[in-house]
């Protein structure tokens, strides 16, 4: 598989109301597996600059984690440049286990007779383009169209959903056929409108292949945040304790140069 290895320029701003204090964390810097990331992280109240806690999960997730955050309007600026990008992603010891399992977004265990029944006799690099064919083509993207609550069956009743949606589908079709996946969000230069984006990994012929079904985006480009079951292990940001109101959101990615051309069915790693 080709590499894309132009530098890629990624930015994100949150202003969040905390009325009470509170415990928050934080996901928006880029994974730790880019060897060469040039990165500002600002957390501020005020004039006030608040001291973050990093914490690495074994995916290289990277998350900030701020206690006690006091009242206020709280800003976090996030600005980076990626110049190389990461080696393949290794699968790990647990991940043919976690990652084939259901999990509270990815109902699999719900979904997996209709995986049966729409991809019959599908196996590895077929099954994966099928599922993403399948997606891309009976989901409408509509803004605005799902709940945070909505799970994939919820997605697939429904007909429509936004880029988590998309990939909670993809994940639970191929979880009910017994292929690990998992979800994964990102930074995707030219997606539009811009925003953090949401895609899908699955673990066939010995790698971990990149699956958008929303084609909003070049996947070659995309730079991962951060790895998980779900969505409930990427949020860009938990309120722990206390109460918060998100009052502005800005995320910004481009690269250097042309962005690459994706037909959305080869096979992509998110390097």
């Amino acid at each position: 598989m080709p590499v894309f290895s132009a530098p890629r320029h990624v930015s994100s701003h949150l202003t969040i109301e905390v009325v009470s204090t509170a415990d928050l964390i934080f996901s928006v810097a880029v994974s730790d597996e880019y060897p060469e990331i040039d990165e500002t992280l600002t957390f501020r109240v005020g004039d006030v600059e608040l001291e973050a806690e990093e914490v690495v999960a074994p995916t290289g997730a990277r998350l900030h984690r701020i206690r006690e955050t006091p009242v206020g309007l709280l800003d976090v600026d996030y600005r980076a440049t990626v110049s190389a990008p990461a080696p393949p992603a290794p699968l790990l010891g647990i991940d043919e286990i976690a990652y084939t399992r259901p999990s509270r977004y990815c109902d699999s265990d719900r979904l997996a007779n209709l995986s049966a029944t729409h991809f019959a006799g599908l196996t590895g690099l077929e099954l994966v383009a099928a599922t993403r064919d399948w997606v891309n083509t009976k989901i409408a993207y509509l803004i605005g169209s799902s709940r945070s609550i909505d799970g994939a069956l919820d997605t697939y009743l429904n007909r429509s959903g936004v880029c988590r949606d998309f990939a909670h589908l993809v994940i639970a079709f191929l979880r009910g056929l017994n292929l690990p996946a998992r979800f994964v969000s990102v930074y995707a230069p030219g997606l539009s409108p811009m925003d953090f984006h949401a895609a899908a990994e699955a673990y066939v012929d010995g790698a971990w292949r990149l699956i958008d079904a929303t084609g909003l985006a070049p996947r070659d480009s995309m730079v991962r945040i951060c790895t998980g079951r779900d969505a409930s292990d990427t949020a860009f940001m938990t309120t722990l304790g206390g109460f918060t109101n998100l009052k502005w959101m800005q995320v910004s990615a481009w690269v250097d140069g042309q962005l690459p051309e994706d037909d959305g069915l080869r096979q992509v790693a998110l390097r």
